[in-house]
């Protein structure tokens, strides 16, 4: 049995802890409470829209997390957002569900950016078998090894960006059902699934001259840190354009081709136009963007955009066009710069910039752009090699 003076210390100890004990859970402020007698104290922390549950005197208080930003949605836009995601999934539906989040980490369901990627491979390794008249095979295999090492590192470089990003994803329409953010891959999980990525970008690299593994692992500063610039400066497209046609480079001396005349002009054309698409696909966003913080070429050129771009793409096809000519290229790679500059061009031209979805339509055409440049190099090879 307790003394009165035993219940009255309990009641002021209950009175002092069960404040601070708020406090530290995040649930402050709250309602005030009037604590009398036989206090009881019940928190239980949630993954859930509702963080946590207070009862006390028989009442019960529910309060959301201060610090979910996907509150600044409507449940309209939320719920749209994540129609969107599982409309896109595509294929990803057919395989076991707690593999999806891990696929779409990777941005599986969106092969755009890996295709982007292979391009300057492609455009470099043909060049470069066309130097040396390399067999056949020779060519095909290395083309395979980069296609499987682009598809691995642009699967690694959306994980960081994901992981880097994971608090600004969520104030951002687009992007707030992305795996990491909306709570379907934790980080420990998506470090291990980095770790796992780059073990097989390994191996990939292994199958590579020595020299040419230093210099494709070179690039890895700048895939691990490209998302940290668009805190930090409005132009984090100059990384992003660095770190993404290294291939350009990479592919000459896969091929035991080193020839830094034609190597740099072809990589500054893939710069220049990495540029040029990456500046239209930051125009999606630029209304969210500019509210969160994020920084891109869209918000710092605004509407100067298309005459930059003109600019960007008049320096590119001078690059692209002096490398083919410092690489003795025949008629096909004339004919595919030019029909490759017109798409550009036209691009520039046509594309919407206030329009999101005008925006991911002639960014996605870029894939076919880089075909069409490709296309004239390897014509031009496979005419040299049995003709």
């Amino acid at each position: 049995m307790w003394s009165t003076g035993s219940l009255r210390l309990g009641i002021v100890g209950v009175r002092r802890c069960v404040p601070k004990l708020i406090k530290a859970n995040n649930y402050s402020p709250l309602l005030n409470v009037s604590f009398k007698k036989y206090y009881s104290t019940e928190v239980q922390a949630k993954k859930s829209p509702v963080i946590g549950t207070i009862k006390a005197a028989g009442l019960e208080i529910t309060k959301p997390p201060l610090t979910d930003a996907r509150s600044v949605f409507s449940e309209k836009e939320l719920e749209e957002a994540r129609i969107n995601r599982l409309k896109g999934l595509g294929i990803l539906t057919k395989f076991p569900e707690k593999w999806i989040p891990y696929m779409e980490l990777m941005r599986i369901e969106k092969p755009i950016g890996t295709l982007l990627l292979l391009s300057p491979c492609m455009w470099s390794i043909t060049m470069a078998a066309y130097m040396t008249s390399a067999p056949l095979l020779s060519t095909l295999w290395m083309l395979s090894v980069f296609s499987v090492g682009a598809f691995v590192m642009r699967g690694a470089g959306c994980t960081v960006n994901d992981m880097w990003d994971r608090n600004l994803d969520n104030k951002v329409a687009r992007t707030t059902e992305r795996p990491i953010t909306s709570g379907r891959v934790s980080m420990p999980q998506a470090w291990t699934f980095l770790g796992a990525q780059l073990a097989v970008g390994l191996v990939v690299l292994l199958q590579l001259p020595l020299d040419c593994f230093l210099l494709g692992a070179s690039s890895l500063l700048l895939v691990m840190t490209y998302p940290f610039f668009k805190r930090v400066t409005y132009y984090p497209q100059v990384v992003l354009s660095a770190c993404f046609n290294w291939g350009a480079l990479l592919g000459f001396p896969a091929m035991g081709v080193w020839n830094w005349p034609v190597m740099i002009p072809l990589y500054l054309s893939g710069f220049f136009w990495c540029m040029t698409y990456d500046t239209i696909y930051a125009h999606q966003d630029k209304k969210f963007d500019v509210n969160v913080g994020i920084k891109s070429t869209a918000l710092a050129w605004g509407n100067s955009t298309k005459k930059i771009c003109y600019g960007m793409s008049v320096a590119q096809m001078g690059c692209y066009v002096t490398s083919g000519f410092l690489a003795g290229m025949g008629p096909f790679f004339y004919l595919g710069a030019l029909a490759g500059g017109y798409r550009l061009f036209n691009m520039i031209k046509k594309v919407d910039l206030d329009n999101p979805a005008n925006c991911w339509m002639w960014f996605k055409e870029n894939i076919n752009t880089g075909h069409v440049f490709w296309l004239g190099i390897l014509l031009d090879y496979l005419w040299k090699l049995f003709f």
